[in-house]
């Protein structure tokens, strides 16, 4: 911290407020969430007040400085939004009025981040959860200038953040726009071998569809074993090796589960999220969900990887299809009824291989596009140290 800033005690600056009110039953009332490491307080939610067991609460002011008790220690506190001006909190909860005639509450929005304050909060007690007092608060250091000089610092920070946070919606658009390009080559690539001279049919007469299956959760013997046994949330598009759960044969032999062989492609028919139309290619025998249809193409007529390219060039299409009908997820009908073309073997791994060149450039620009990301992400702590040593 520079050594011509003034440190001073925040109680010198901030008045712890106490109070509570009674909550009435005919009420509706906003609960507030300090959301932790510093990352700033949200609505919760609002009931009424019958809904609230404990009737002795206390209410918030915009602006105020909103400590908890218990999660202090891991960035529970922030400064009250508006909107949640009249939010009730419990008696874990400390409530600080900020003298603004001295302390510009942007500027302590913004040393809160840092490490010099969060160290000193951490300092308190033996444990990561340790409770925080308000004399402990009181007694926390803040670097004070006069308030011309912390609204300039303030206007700093936030004229760089602001540069941070466009950045980042540049990168992110750059991320969707790598996707889009993705999905586009995929339905251009199937729109080409559908207007072809190549022969087409429905999927379901030219591969096995079918799914999958749960074991009861309330058999434990079905349960742990050595099969693997994959959700539509490990659909990524990708290869499949390995699963998050396991069961065991006599889960196999003793419910819809099914065993599938290495080279089937599974789709998500729905799922949270993105997950629904998602793909995966087995390269392990693994059972699955009821959720993900699974498609067994003949060696003699489908390279597995081409079915799903097929697929995923699907995506977009039947997913808005879904959403815009009365039917909100897909199902294994869904998929039989498919068009496909069928190109010789041959045809079907130079499509593969285009498409793979493709996808693995796209991979590598969204690779590049998370470690910037990751890079802007480290850039406004390093601001926030900078302006609270006087570099700024």
């Amino acid at each position: 911290m520079s050594k011509q800033w003034q440190k001073v005690k925040l109680g010198e600056v901030l008045r712890h407020r106490k109070g509570f009110i009674t909550i009435d039953d005919l009420t509706n009332y906003k609960r507030p969430r300090v959301q932790l490491h510093v990352q700033g307080i949200v609505l919760r939610d609002e009931v009424p007040g019958a809904l609230i067991k404990t009737k002795t609460q206390q209410v918030c002011r915009a602006g105020e400085f909103l400590v908890a008790e218990i999660d202090a220690k891991v960035g529970g506190f922030g400064i009250v939004p508006e909107s949640l001006a009249g939010s009730i909190v419990s008696s874990h909860y400390f409530r600080f009025v900020i003298d603004e005639s001295k302390l510009d509450r942007r500027f302590l929005d913004f040393f809160v981040r840092t490490p010099t304050f969060r160290d000193q909060v951490a300092a308190q007690g033996s444990t990561n959860y340790a409770a925080i007092r308000p004399a402990h608060v009181l007694g926390y250091e803040i670097p004070l200038l006069p308030l011309a000089e912390q609204r300039r610092v303030v206007a700093r920070i936030e004229a760089l953040a602001a540069q941070i946070h466009e950045a980042r919606t540049l990168r992110h658009q750059a991320t969707e726009e790598a996707e889009a390009l993705s999905y586009t080559s995929l339905r251009q690539a199937r729109h080409q071998l559908l207007n072809s001279k190549h022969p087409k049919s429905r999927l379901g007469t030219l591969t096995k569809v079918t799914s999958g299956g749960t074991p009861s959760r309330d058999n434990p013997s079905f349960w742990d074993g050595d099969i693997p046994w994959i959700k539509t949330g490990e659909l990524l598009d990708g290869d499949i090796s390995n699963a998050q759960e396991h069961i065991t044969q006599g889960a196999v032999e003793n419910s819809s589960a099914r065993l599938f062989p290495p080279e089937t492609v599974l789709i998500a028919l729905y799922g949270q999220g993105q997950t629904r139309g998602r793909t995966g290619r087995l390269l392990i025998s693994a059972t699955t969900n009821q959720a993900c249809c699974a498609v067994l193409p003949k060696p003699e007529k489908f390279e597995p990887r081409f079915i799903q390219f097929w697929l995923r060039s699907l995506y977009v299409e039947l997913r808005e299809e879904a959403q815009g009908g009365a039917q909100p997820n897909w199902n294994g009908a869904m998929i039989k009824d498919l068009e496909i073309a069928l190109p010789p073997l041959a045809e079907q791994r130079r499509i593969v291989a285009e498409l793979d060149a493709l996808q693995a450039e796209v991979d590598a620009l969204k690779r590049l596009q998370a470690e910037t990301t990751a890079e802007l992400d480290a850039l406004l702590p390093s601001i926030l140290d900078r302006a609270f040593n006087g570099e700024l």
